[in-house]
């Protein structure tokens, strides 16, 4: 009689909205694995949907505001999980968020159940003061990471915080945000004229800041700005902010609105150069340490795009050195003009770079390659 392995995804959040998910969740159906994802929805509609397989399942709590509301939620989720822990008899629990982990950590307790857990985003220093739920959330991530199986997280700095943190000495794997092997885009032939910059994800004035739309405005439309992206809370309003600026030359910005992940690909392989920009003074871990964790460098890399990164020693390291990448100063338009500039200057080298990104992709910066030493280790034990 064949045993049919079974892996319960948990997390308090829309998994829609963490590619890592998506393909770590895909290896195993494709490998014969049933896969059910549990999740909650999203504040705004937005166009978020994991690709159907028949070996997936996903199960959606709708999303509510803040309050006495989202306490019962959460109470109902808890209970949706041991239910379908208990009834269904997963050999895996795949949490992914620490508000995951007070429900994850119960579970476990109650029905045998090995844990794994990817931390995509660390939780910020200092959050333990906002109330009495948050230290709990954090206690409990505290003890998910010391005692599940397997542990992952997407950067080696985070990875050596999240160890002092919670004491942990038992299997943890560095894992980057890398796409599939499937999804890289073929090269299209694109005039080189106008350079469209690209840019998809969280709509922000740290990840999308205005000095860019300045450095582009100074070359009179032979370099634009297209956008794919959703504005979170705190965020409303910036990207007509950035539309606004340009009213006197509407064509420098395009924004394409929130698109499905394959149609992200699709619109970042009709472009010339991808933006992946990050802060240069931060107080967030999340980005201050990013190189691996941003998956938007690795997706733009397999549509053939090279990047514009921050001048941030790791970045430099990680992707101007091996030539993949230019770097600027993202608060300084005549930095990031000079950037440009070279892209503009150098279409062959622009053009080379892509083709050496998409290599790239294709032999070793793939989510294939990257997760496959979890994958042989949840498999085997």
């Amino acid at each position: 009689m064949v045993t049919v392995r079974r892996i319960l995804y948990v997390q308090y959040t829309d998994p829609a909205h963490y590619p890592p998910l998506e393909h770590s969740s895909r290896l195993f159906a494709e490998r014969g694995w049933e896969v059910l994802m549990l999740g909650t929805g999203t504040e705004n509609e937005l166009n978020l949907q994991l690709p159907s397989h028949p070996r997936i399942r996903i199960k959606k709590v709708g999303f509510v505001q803040r309050g006495w509301r989202q306490k019962i939620q959460y109470i109902f989720f808890i209970l949706l999980t041991l239910y379908w822990t208990w009834w269904w008899r997963p050999s895996w629990i795949y949490a992914s968020d620490p508000m995951a982990c007070p429900v994850v950590w119960l579970v476990q307790k109650l029905i045998n159940v090995r844990v794994a857990y990817h931390e995509h985003d660390s939780p910020v220093e200092g959050c333990a003061a906002q109330s009495w739920f948050m230290k709990s959330v954090l206690a409990f991530h505290k003890k998910i990471g010391r005692e599940a199986a397997i542990c992952i997280l997407p950067q080696q700095d985070r990875m050596l915080r999240f160890l002092a943190l919670t004491a942990r000495t038992t299997p943890t794997f560095c894992v980057w945000n890398c796409p599939r092997k499937t999804e890289v885009i073929p090269a299209l032939v694109v005039s080189d004229t106008p350079i469209i910059v690209y840019y998809h994800g969280n709509v922000s004035q740290i990840l999308l800041p205005i000095a860019t739309l300045t450095a582009i405005s100074r070359f009179r439309g032979k370099v634009r700005l297209r956008v794919a992206g959703y504005e979170t809370i705190g965020n409303e309003g910036y990207l007509a902010e950035l539309c606004r600026l340009t009213e006197d030359a509407p064509s420098l910005i395009e924004s394409l609105g929130t698109l499905r992940r394959a149609d992200l690909f699709r619109a970042a392989s009709a472009a010339h150069v991808g933006l992946c920009v990050m802060p240069k003074s931060t107080d967030n871990i999340n980005l201050s340490h990013m190189v691996g964790a941003s998956n938007k460098a690795f997706d733009y890399m397999a549509c053939g795009l090279p990047l514009l990164v921050t001048d941030l020693p790791e970045w430099v390291t990680a992707f101007v050195e091996p030539g993949y990448a230019r770097a600027c100063n993202p608060d300084d338009p005549d930095s990031i003009e000079a950037a440009l500039r070279w892209y503009l200057d150098h279409p062959e080298e622009r053009r080379e770079m892509g083709r050496r990104c998409r290599k790239k992709i294709e032999q070793t910066w793939n989510y294939e390659t990257v997760f496959a030493e979890v994958l042989e280790k949840i498999e085997n034990d």
